[in-house]
């Protein structure tokens, strides 16, 4: 590659990365949708196997994904519904318990004490915040009439994403070629086979991870609600989502429902019963779930999932934490590219020569 090569591939490279930096507020709905048909381009294909047009295909594929997504959403949302309503119309009793049992405990051995008259107001607020609150639709038509821009951005986005899902699916494997036809010659075969391999990579994280997720919050779920926790669901579906980042979602699954069966029963016994649901859902994932549906060909260090996720956030905000395990994960791809270039190229071998020339004059 020459000196004018490289230059005008860096000036790419940071026009693209200052383009993503300042239009980030509003690439949600075509990041959003990109994935979306990222996910579903497997089963498009296969369907245009049995000789029916892409178009066609595309249109059975959104028609099966809304009759198994909208049951489930208008199911789950008064279910979760019911136990928001159910924790705010609790929480007075728990921070009454909370008062009488843990802070004479925070007075004692940190000196904190908590006036009265604060927790009066607390709970007051909780009274008067959501004691008429209404249905999930009625809430959210009240919403979006004291806050109309903001709102309407965000159904504006919610319109667009499955529009821009489609007509993306609908082209994928065109785009595909057509970004293929535009690499140079020189690089063609490199960037292909790493493409390949990124492809690998993130079809069996993003839609392996995605399943398991649903997996986990279901397990959790279930699990919590047989031990008798009242907010089974919320806890449940919080911790699965949140399983996304390594060990996120046990972590904060075991906290949060640890409290909130505390505050339930005031029995810390049953804590053991909490840690017995999180550590029989951790055997099913490791046994079972991650191996079936995820594998072992992402080789990404939960650590560096970790930073990527909170990298991503701090960048570009939401849009960065949907953007930074894909990119991650492609960065990954190249990095062990780079890593085996290295170790075949003549400076590793100069290295590796000097370094025992030098052991053998010792």
């Amino acid at each position: 590659m020459t000196q004018s090569n490289r230059w005008f591939w860096l000036t790419v490279a940071i026009i693209s990365m200052a383009l993503l930096y300042f239009l980030a507020p509003i690439l949600l709905p075509f990041v959003s949708g990109a994935l979306l048909a990222y996910l579903f381009d497997p089963i498009v294909d296969r369907l245009e196997k049995f000789n029916i047009s892409r178009t066609l295909s595309v249109v059975i594929v959104f028609f099966v994904v809304l009759l198994f997504v909208l049951p489930i959403f208008f199911f789950l949302v008064p279910l979760i519904e019911s136990q928001i309503k159910l924790l705010i119309s609790k929480m007075p009793g728990y921070i009454d318990w909370i008062m009488v049992n843990l802070e004479p405990t925070l007075k004692d051995t940190f000196g904190i004490s908590i006036p009265a008259l604060e927790i009066e107001q607390l709970k007051t607020t909780f009274g008067e915040q959501f004691s008429d609150a209404g249905g999930f639709f009625k809430s959210l038509v009240r919403t979006i009439s004291h806050s109309g821009m903001v709102v309407a951005g965000w159904a504006a986005n919610v319109f667009l994403i499955p529009v821009i899902t489609f007509y993306l699916l609908r082209d994928w494997d065109n785009l595909v070629d057509y970004i293929h036809d535009l690499l140079p010659r020189s690089v063609e075969s490199t960037v292909s086979s790493l493409a390949k391999e990124s492809d690998e990579v993130l079809g069996a994280f993003l839609r392996g991870q995605m399943l398991v997720m649903l997996a986990l919050g279901t397990i959790y779920a279930v699990g919590l609600k047989l031990i008798g926790l009242e907010f089974a669901l919320l806890i449940g579906m919080l911790a699965g989502v949140l399983s996304f980042i390594p060990y996120m979602g046990l972590i904060v699954g075991i906290m949060v429902a640890g409290i909130a069966i505390i505050l339930q029963t005031q029995d810390p016994t049953n804590l053991l019963w909490v840690a017995a649901v999180f550590v029989v859902a951790q055997m099913i994932e490791g046994t079972v779930l991650t191996p079936l549906l995820v594998g072992d060909r992402i080789g990404l260090h939960p650590v560096a999932v970790i930073f990527s996720v909170l990298a991503g956030g701090q960048l570009f905000g939401f849009f960065g934490i949907l953007l930074a395990l894909p990119v991650f994960a492609v960065i990954a791809v190249i990095m062990r590219h780079f890593h085996k270039s290295y170790k075949d190229s003549h400076l590793y071998d100069d290295f590796d020569s000097d370094k025992q020339e030098k052991i053998a004059e010792v």
